[in-house]
C-alpha cells in the first residue's frame, strides 16, 4: 500500500520552482505521514510480534498502514504553503458557485458609493501639488539625487491616471460634463487618450481575467509561444525583465488604432487623439525651447517612464499569480473573477498617497462606480463579510519574482507554465531573474 505525500521540497525551493507536486512512496518511509492502526492488528499475536523477522514486520505494517490525505487544494494548510511560497499574506478560499456579484455587492454600505465633490477636488490638489513639486525637484537636483526626483514626479504623475480613471467609471463628480474634462486634462501629461483608454478598460472590468477578452493582460498561448523563435525570444524578454514597462507596449498598440473601436466610439475617440497630438505638438516644442532635449528627458520622458513602471506593476500584481487563473467564455464567473480573482496589496503609504489607493483594488472590482477614496471603507467590509475569500498581499520582492518568473504560458490545469520549463536552453532571461532578484518576502 502507498501514500501521497506533499513534495516537502516545495517550501525550501521558492515561488520559481513547480507547484506542489505528489510522489507516491512506501508507507515504511513516510511515518510522518501514515500511521499505523495498532489496534486492529491481532491481539494474541502481540507478544509474538517482537520476534517477527524485519521483513515480516514490514509485512503486516504495509498491510495496516492507513494514509492520511494530502493538504487539499482547498485547505487551509495549502494555502498557507501557497501564500508563504508565492509572497502572499493570504491566498482566498476558493468562492462559491452559487454566489453572484450581486450578492456581494449588497453587503457593501451604501456610502462608499457616495460622490465627494470635496474629497475629489483635494485628491487633484495632492496631484498637482505633488507634481509641481516633483518638477521642482528635478530643476534643482544634483545629478546623483534625480533618481529619486524621478520616482517621486513618475508616482506623483500616476495620481493624475487614478483621477482620470475615476473620471471613467463616474465616481469623480456628479456632473458627466466636468468628468470628461477632467479624464482628459488629467491624461494629457501621460500622452493618454482618456475616451479609447475607457473604452478598452470598461471591456477589462466586464470580462477580468477572461481568456482573450480582457483587455488588461493575457498569459500568452502555447501556439503564440511556439510559433517563431523570434518572437519566443521578444516575449521571454517582455514577461521577464521587462514587463515592469509592458504597458507603453499596450499604451501604443491598443488605444491609437481607430479600427479597434466600434463605430459608435470613433467620434469620441478622435477628439481625444486630437487633444493627445495637440498637447505633444505644443507641449514637446515648449520644453524643449526651454530646457533642450535634455531637459525633455529629464522632465517628461523619466517621469513617463516611472509612471508607466507603476501602471505595469499595478496591474500585474492586482490579476496575476500562479493560483488565479484566466477563464473561457464558458467558465468565466463574474463574482469569482472580481472578488476572488483580484489582489489587493498594500504599498509604502506615500505611494498609496499620491496614488489614492489605487491599490485598494478588490472594491473597486467589486463596483467601480466606487470612488477612490471611499476604497479603504469598501475593503473593511469586504473583510468583514468576505474575509476569507480575499488575495491579501505586502508589497515584496518574492511576489514580483513569483509573477515575473512563474506567469507566462497559460495552461488549462496548472494556469501558467514558465518560459524556462518549456524552453530551458532558451529562457536566459528567466534564469536571469531567477538568480538576481531578492526572494525574501
Amino acid at each position: 500500500m502507498a501514500c501521497r505525500l506533499a513534495d516537502s521540497r516545495f517550501l525550501s525551493m521558492g515561488p520559481h520552482q513547480n507547484p506542489i507536486r505528489s510522489q507516491r512512496i512506501g508507507t515504511h518511509y513516510s511515518s510522518g505521514i501514515c500511521y499505523l492502526k495498532w489496534g486492529s492488528l491481532p491481539q494474541k499475536g502481540i507478544k509474538r510480534q517482537r520476534f517477527l523477522t524485519r521483513r515480516n514486520w514490514m509485512t503486516v505494517a504495509k498491510a495496516v498502514a492507513i494514509p492520511v490525505a494530502p493538504s487539499s487544494p482547498d485547505s487551509a494548510e495549502y494555502r498557507k504553503q501557497l501564500s508563504e511560497s508565492y509572497g502572499f499574506k493570504q491566498i482566498g478560499e476558493p468562492l462559491p458557485d452559487n454566489v453572484t456579484l450581486k450578492h456581494v455587492i449588497d453587503t457593501l454600505p451604501k456610502k462608499v458609493f457616495e460622490i465627494d465633490d470635496g474629497k475629489a477636488w483635494k485628491s487633484v490638489l495632492i496631484s498637482a501639488t505633488s507634481y509641481a513639486f516633483g518638477l521642482y525637484m528635478i530643476s534643482k537636483a544634483p545629478w546623483y539625487l534625480l533618481p529619486l526626483a524621478w520616482a517621486w514626479t513618475g508616482t506623483a504623475v500616476t495620481g493624475f491616471f487614478v483621477i482620470g480613471h475615476d473620471c471613467a467609471h463616474k465616481s469623480f463628480s456628479r456632473n458627466k460634463l466636468v468628468e470628461d474634462i477632467v479624464g482628459t486634462l488629467a491624461f494629457l501629461p501621460l500622452i493618454y487618450p482618456y475616451e479609447p483608454w475607457r473604452f478598452k478598460h470598461d471591456r477589462h472590468h466586464a470580462k477580468t481575467n477572461m481568456l482573450i477578452e480582457d483587455t488588461a493582460w493575457q498569459p500568452i498561448a502555447k501556439e503564440e509561444f511556439d510559433s517563431s523563435p523570434l518572437f519566443r525570444q521578444a516575449i521571454m524578454y517582455g514577461y521577464g525583465p521587462f514587463r515592469p514597462w509592458m504597458s507603453i507596449a499596450h499604451w501604443l498598440l491598443v488605444h491609437f488604432d481607430l479600427k479597434t473601436f466600434r463605430p459608435s466610439e470613433v467620434k469620441r475617440v478622435k477628439i481625444s487623439l486630437a487633444c493627445v497630438f495637440a498637447f505633444m505638438g505644443i507641449g514637446w516644442p515648449l520644453i524643449v525651447f526651454k530646457t533642450g532635449i535634455l531637459g525633455w528627458v529629464k522632465f517628461w520622458l523619466m517621469p513617463f517612464l516611472g509612471y508607466h513602471f507603476w501602471m505595469s506593476t499595478f496591474t500585474m500584481v492586482h490579476h496575476t499569480a500562479p493560483h488565479i487563473p484566466f477563464k473561457s467564455v464558458d467558465e468565466w464567473n463574474a463574482a469569482q473573477a472580481q472578488l476572488n480573482g483580484t489582489v489587493h496589496c498594500d504599498y509604502p503609504q506615500w505611494i498609496e498617497t499620491l496614488c489614492h489607493d489605487i491599490n485598494v483594488h478588490i472594491p473597486h472590482h467589486i463596483s467601480p462606480r466606487i470612488p477612490s477614496y471611499n476604497l479603504r471603507a469598501a475593503h473593511r467590509s469586504l473583510q468583514e463579510n468576505w474575509g476569507k475569500y480575499l488575495n491579501e498581499a505586502t508589497w515584496n520582492w518574492r511576489l514580483m519574482k513569483t509573477i515575473l518568473t512563474v506567469c507566462h504560458v497559460y495552461d488549462k490545469e496548472q494556469n501558467y507554465v514558465a518560459f524556462d520549463q518549456l524552453a530551458p536552453g532558451e529562457s536566459h532571461p528567466i534564469k536571469f531573474l531567477k538568480k538576481v532578484m531578492p526572494d525574501y518576502a
